[in-house]
C-alpha cells in the first residue's frame, strides 16, 4: 500500500519483505527532490545515533531521508544475520524499490550512506542498481567486503575514515584502489572509527551533506 508524502512530512514507515515489515522513517523536507537511504553497521538500527546525526544535517540541506531496520527482531537475534552482507543487500534493494513507489517520491534521485558493514551492502545494492542510485557515502566503511563489485559501481562514491581508524582505513585504500568509479577518500583528522571526539562526527555530517548536493542533483 502506497502512502502520501507531502511537504515537510515525517513517516513511520513499515517496509514489506516476503511475510515480514521492517520498521523505518521516512523524512520529506519542503520541496526536496532528493532522498538519501542509511544501511546501518552490525548491530546497530534504524535508532543509531551517528546516522540520526547526518540525517538531520541532510533534512536541513533539504534532502529526503529513509532510515530503516534491515532485519527483523527476530532476524536480528541471530548473530550471523548481522554479516550476511547478501541478505542486508537484498533488503536494501527491497527498500529501495518500495521507496521509489511512494506517492511524491518516485522521481527523486536517490543516493546511499552506509555506515560499517553497511558500507559493503549499500555498494553491493548500488552495483545491481547502477541506473538508480547517483551517489554513495561510506562513513567508517568496510567496503572492502564489497571488492568483488566495487567494478560495478558507478555512482559517485565518497569514503569517510578516521585517521586512527588505522586497520579499516588500510582497507578503504584498497577498496579505492579497486573502485573505477568518480572517488574520493576523506580521512578526519584525530579521529577514530566512531568519530565520537569533538566536533568529528559534525564533520562527516557536513561534508556528507556536500557530497550528496553535489552528487544528487546532476
Amino acid at each position: 500500500m502506497k502512502i502520501p508524502v507531502t511537504d515537510s512530512i515525517q513517516n513511520k514507515i513499515q517496509i514489506p519483505v516476503g511475510d515480514a515489515e521492517l520498521d523505518g522513517e521516512l523524512v520529506v523536507p519542503e520541496n526536496a527532490t532528493s532522498l538519501v537511504i542509511f544501511s546501518h553497521g552490525s548491530g546497530s538500527s534504524r535508532f543509531s545515533p551517528r546516522n540520526s546525526m547526518v540525517a538531520k544535517m541532510l533534512q536541513r540541506k533539504g534532502i529526503a531521508t529513509l532510515l530503516f531496520d534491515l532485519l527483523t527482531s527476530k532476524e536480528d537475534a541471530v548473530y550471523a544475520n548481522r554479516f550476511d552482507i547478501g541478505l542486508l543487500t537484498r533488503r536494501l534493494i527491497t527498500a529501495t524499490g518500495w521507496v521509489m513507489e511512494q506517492n511524491g517520491v518516485e522521481k527523486f534521485h536517490i543516493g546511499y550512506f552506509g555506515a560499517s558493514t553497511g558500507a559493503a551492502s549499500a555498494l553491493n545494492a548500488c552495483a545491481k542498481l547502477s541506473n538508480i542510485i547517483k551517489a554513495v557515502v561510506s562513513r567508517g566503511g568496510r567496503p572492502d567486503l564489497s571488492m568483488s563489485f566495487l567494478d560495478q559501481v558507478k555512482a559517485p562514491v565518497l569514503l569517510i575514515v578516521g585517521e586512527l581508524d588505522e586497520q579499516v582505513l588500510e582497507l578503504n585504500r584498497k577498496a579505492y584502489d579497486r573502485l573505477s568509479c568518480e572517488k574520493e577518500l576523506a580521512i578526519i583528522p584525530q579521529a577514530t572509527h566512531l568519530f565520537e571526539e569533538p566536533g568529528k562526527l559534525e564533520e562527516v555530517a557536513r561534508i556528507s551533506a556536500e557530497w550528496f548536493e553535489k552528487k544528487l542533483e546532476k
